[in-house]
């Protein structure tokens, strides 16, 4: 899944959802990565899309990203 400014989604991403709402992607089902609070034997079964983690909404699936869905910093990489 992609980002509407064409990057691509990441495990780890932080992103805002609207104005002020920030979340963290914890699962991206097509590229098979998952955050270790949110196992592929947990929620592979829903084979497309990613997820979010945002403190005032909670977890939310999405097969396509909204439209005010936009990236604030990528993961910090573990080297």
């Amino acid at each position: 899944m992609k980002y509407k400014d064409g990057q691509d989604v990441r495990l780890g991403d932080r992103v805002t959802l609207g104005k002020d709402e920030e979340g963290v992607v914890v699962c991206s089902i097509e590229t098979g990565e998952y955050s270790s609070d949110y196992p592929e034997a947990q929620w592979g079964y829903l084979k497309k899309g990613i997820m979010i983690n945002f403190p005032l909404y909670g977890l939310i699936h999405y097969e396509e990203p909204e439209a005010d869905l936009h990236l604030i910093a990528r993961a910090q990489s573990k080297e």
